[in-house]
C-alpha cells in the first residue's frame, strides 16, 4: 500500500492498533475508484482479542447504571453532533452518496442515540402474577454479555449507531465489525468515542467477513450477534457480504 494512504487503525480494549499480522487493504472511493484510506485487515487473532476485552470490561459494565450509561450515550450523541458535517463528508466520500444525503443522515443518527440513551433509563422488571400461594413472579431484565455487531456498507453510521446504541444501553459491551468497504465513520465514531467509554465496552474491528465477522458469529464468547446482511449470509451464520 501506498504510504502516503491516509491509515486508520481498529479500536480494540481502548486502544487504537494494527492487525495482529500487519496487513492493510485499500478503502475506495466507489464514485472514482480512488483510494481515499488503508484500514487494517483483521483476522481470527484481532477478534479473540476484541472479544475478550469486551468480555473483560461487561465485568464492570454490567455493574454501570441506567444513568451512567445514559449520560455515556448522551455524550456520545453530542460528539457526532458538534462533527456532523465531518462525518457527513467522510460518508460521502466513502460510500459515494451525495454529500446532501449523508448531511440529512446525521440528525436522525443522533436522534437515535439520545433515543436508545433515553430508554435505558426505563428498563425494569415487574410483577406477573401470582402463581403459586406465597409466591410472586417476577421479571428482571439484564445485559445478555457480548454482543457480535456487523454492519452492512450502504448506511455504515447509522446502522452501525442503530446496534451500538441499544446495546450498551442495556449494558452489554459490544464488537463490531463496519463493512469491508465502508468502514471510515464507523473507525471516525471510535476515536470519538475513545474517552467517552471504558476500555473494552466498544471494540471495532475491521476486515473481510470470513475470518472476521465469521469470527465474531463463532465465537465462544460472544453472547448475542445482530447482523445486518443477505439471507444465505444469515442462515450460513457467516457475516461477509454486508
Amino acid at each position: 500500500m501506498d504510504v502516503s494512504v491516509d491509515r486508520k487503525k481498529m479500536f480494540v480494549d481502548g486502544e487504537f492498533v494494527e492487525a495482529a499480522d500487519g496487513e492493510w487493504r485499500e478503502v475506495l472511493n466507489p464514485a472514482t475508484g480512488e483510494v481515499i484510506a488503508g484500514v487494517p485487515e483483521g483476522s481470527g487473532e484481532d477478534v479473540d482479542g476484541a472479544v475478550w476485552a469486551a468480555r473483560r470490561a461487561f465485568e464492570r459494565w454490567f455493574d454501570t447504571t441506567p444513568a451512567e450509561r445514559s449520560r455515556m450515550l448522551h455524550a456520545l450523541a453530542d460528539v457526532l453532533e458538534e462533527h456532523a458535517e465531518e462525518l457527513a463528508r467522510i460518508e460521502s466520500r466513502n460510500v459515494g452518496k451525495p454529500l446532501s444525503s449523508a448531511r440529512g443522515e446525521l440528525p436522525y443518527i443522533v436522534d437515535n442515540l439520545r433515543f436508545f440513551a433515553g430508554a435505558g433509563r426505563l428498563i425494569e422488571g415487574k410483577a406477573v402474577g401470582e402463581y403459586q400461594r406465597g409466591y410472586t413472579s417476577m421479571i428482571r431484565r439484564e445485559p445478555v454479555g457480548v454482543v457480535g455487531q456487523i454492519a452492512p456498507w450502504n448506511y455504515p453510521l447509522m446502522m452501525a449507531v442503530w446496534k451500538v446504541g441499544p446495546a450498551l444501553a442495556a449494558g452489554n459491551t459490544v464488537v463490531l465489525k463496519p463493512s469491508e468497504q465502508t468502514p471510515l465513520t464507523t473507525l471516525r465514531m471510535a476515536e470519538l468515542a475513545a474517552e467517552i467509554f471504558p476500555s473494552g465496552v466498544l471494540n471495532v474491528v475491521t476486515g473481510d467477513g470470513e475470518p472476521v465477522g465469521a469470527g465474531i458469529v463463532k465465537h465462544p464468547g460472544v453472547d448475542m450477534v445482530s447482523l445486518t446482511g443477505d439471507v444465505a449470509t444469515g442462515k450460513g451464520g457467516r457475516a461477509g457480504g454486508c
